[in-house]
């Protein structure tokens, strides 16, 4: 989001810089993005009113922002039918509101994966089945062998990285494997501002995972074999790109392969790296 605000900060300053005489193109055409056209490299020059247009502008992005969940809900309806079978994993908002709102007028069965060891999935499971929507949860281990049954997977994601990739709940990437096998569409809501200009580097694990007390793993009862083994307790997966069908944002739908031109709509290039 901070990225985002700073291209606010420099489409105003330029807007100021002509004077408004030029209507300001809220999607960039490929041509001004490619040749830099229209961009100022000097921001000492004093703008009459700047302040008060970065702060109308930041207020539209705060609406934005405010009704993501809601335009991405809304959607529900063109890509959930009746007596269709999802499989999601873990809880997301998004995810339980597009649930949500495609139930209010047509059936269909939820299969929550249980995303252990922190078993989120359990809060959702709980929560759609107090909306009277049919829901089975289900153990992680028990995706591959219920997937020939499903229909559509609709996820949610932390992040989704510059190339397409999620930056996903721990268990994503086993439940996209195995919807890929069976030829089972993959679904992600992500709002906008979850885009990021970052890339996943083999190397740099540590920077784009979390590791927790590895206890939910492995119970400290079991001390025996603790100084035997090593264990690990992610919170992220990483979902390559190849593996996800469609995105859905609060603006439409969107292939994996048009993130880089999302992402050159929402942040300045020279921002990617802060």
């Amino acid at each position: 989001m901070v990225r985002q605000i700073l291209k606010i900060v420099r489409e105003e300053y330029v807007a100021g810089c002509k004077d408004r005489l030029e209507e300001i193109d809220p999607q960039d055409s490929l041509h001004k993005i490619v040749s830099s056209e229209g961009e100022v490299n000097d921001y000492s020059k004093l703008i009459d009113d700047l302040k008060e247009a970065i702060l109308d502008h930041i207020s539209e992005f705060q609406m934005e922002l405010e009704t993501s969940s809601d335009n991405i809900s809304q959607q529900a309806r063109e890509h959930i039918h009746s007596n269709e079978i999802i499989m999601t994993i873990g809880t997301s908002r998004e995810v339980k509101a597009f649930l949500k709102k495609a139930a209010q007028d047509r059936k269909f069965e939820v299969i929550v994966a249980e995303c252990a060891p922190f078993c989120h999935g359990h809060e959702l499971a709980v929560s759609l089945a107090k909306n009277k929507i049919q829901t089975t949860l289900v153990p992680d281990s028990a995706i591959f062998g219920i997937m020939s049954r499903v229909n559509k997977v609709i996820i949610g994601t932390q992040a989704v990285m510059a190339n397409g990739g999620l930056r996903a709940v721990c268990g994503s990437h086993s439940l996209a494997l195995a919807a890929k096998h069976y030829s089972v569409p993959v679904i992600v809501l992500a709002p906008m501002y979850k885009l990021s200009p970052q890339y996943l580097c083999s190397y740099d694990q540590e920077s784009f995972n979390n590791f927790l007390s590895p206890e939910g793993v492995l119970k400290y009862s079991d001390g025996s074999i603790l100084s035997k083994i090593n264990v690990y307790n992610p919170v992220f997966d990483y979902v390559p790109p190849e593996l996800v069908t469609l995105f859905i944002s609060n603006t439409g739908g969107h292939a994996p392969s048009y993130v880089y031109r999302l992402l050159s709509e929402l942040y300045h290039p020279d921002d990617y790296n802060l």
